[in-house]
């Protein structure tokens, strides 16, 4: 896709300064600009660089002044760091911007969408499911059976939905996550070997979710998994059955949540977080990376840690984890003094 600069102006709500009509196709860094790319300056650390760019058009604020000769053509705006931003969405607007079902794939009895449904090829649509509007479901991705998935939901290449899942409007689930997959539930036998107890419940999403690549939601127990209006989910992270996640809680990656664990809202947890089951997070709890919980926290509660203890206390005797050798040493003369 190529857009000219007086095309982005006016997307930008900004006045040109050069050629209007010089066209771009892709973005840079201003360090890392070449011929026929977009960039910005906001920082002004970076400011050396608009006078080397290569790129072809730089997106500037409306107070920048050259002190030199530019090669690019300027857009000026009030705040080039969010007039980037904005664009950035409109491209990737642009960019998702398919409809149409392609083939092969599979939609099977009963199944109901809006328009603007864009289907990838080598795709399944399970029986009695219901699709809102403007979805897209990219190639290799399957639907189970009786999924509902609201408006303006992208699916991006091999999503995995299990039957009987729900998932709100304007949800983004990147490749090779799956919803829906049974809960880890087995009874132990006399003998040692275990039988599975069936997961007959399901997972629903609510609304302005996003998930990661290769997370996997399980459906519950009894009942549903929940992740509540909002919620940001990085790469690779494990949420068990019964989990509850609270609206506008955000996650990092390789974070595991064990079985019908509740999580408050508005709460922050670092990557490569293991959470108990059956435990309960307050709402507004920070936890930081890689930290063990194994007892519930209250509101506002700020841990850190395996087993995870108070931030500020891990703070402080950390640094005397530190110097433990130090110490050690101090002590180990100090009981030869003495001895002495």
């Amino acid at each position: 896709m190529k857009f000219t600069a007086s095309q982005i102006a006016s997307i930008l709500e900004g006045e040109v300064v050069g050629d209007s009509n010089i066209e771009v196709y892709k973005l840079s860094k201003i360090e890392e600009g070449t011929e026929g790319s977009l960039t910005f300056l906001a920082n002004p650390k970076y400011v050396n660089f608009i006078y080397s760019t290569q790129a072809s058009i730089a997106i500037v604020n409306k107070s920048f002044i050259p002190e030199q000769e530019i090669s690019a053509t300027l857009i000026k705006v009030e705040d080039a760091y969010k007039s980037f931003s904005k664009l950035l969405e409109y491209y990737n607007q642009v960019k998702l911007m398919k409809s149409g079902i392609e083939q092969p794939s599979v939609i099977s009895e009963g199944v109901t969408y809006g328009e603007g449904l864009y289907l990838g090829s080598f795709s399944y649509v399970g029986k009695n499911v219901k699709i809102g509007k403007n979805v897209k479901i990219y190639p290799n991705s399957f639907i189970g059976d009786n999924v509902v998935i609201g408006d303006n939901c992208v699916f991006f290449a091999g999503v995995r939905i299990y039957s009987e899942s729900e998932i709100g409007s304007n949800c983004t689930i990147h490749s090779g996550t799956i919803v829906g997959s049974d809960g880890f539930g087995f009874a132990p036998n006399e003998d040692g070997s275990y039988n599975k107890v069936p997961q007959i419940g399901n997972v629903i999403i609510e609304n302005n979710v996003e998930i990661g690549s290769c997370s996997t939601i399980d459906r519950a127990t009894l009942g549903s998994t929940i992740i509540r209006k909002g919620v940001k989910l990085d790469n690779q992270i494990q949420v068990a059955h019964n989990v509850e996640i609270g609206e506008n809680t955000v996650i990092a990656a390789q974070t595991g949540i064990a079985g019908s664990t509740k999580i408050g809202k508005n709460c922050i947890i670092g990557g490569q977080v293991g959470i108990a089951g059956h435990l309960t997070l307050g709402d507004g709890v920070r936890v930081q990376a890689q930290s063990g919980i194994g007892r519930s926290l209250k509101d506002g509660e700020t841990v850190q840690g395996s087993p995870s203890f108070n931030y500020s206390d891990y703070s402080k005797s950390y640094v005397h984890f530190k110097n433990l050798p130090k110490i050690v040493n101090d002590i180990e003369n100090l009981k030869k003094t003495i001895i002495k």
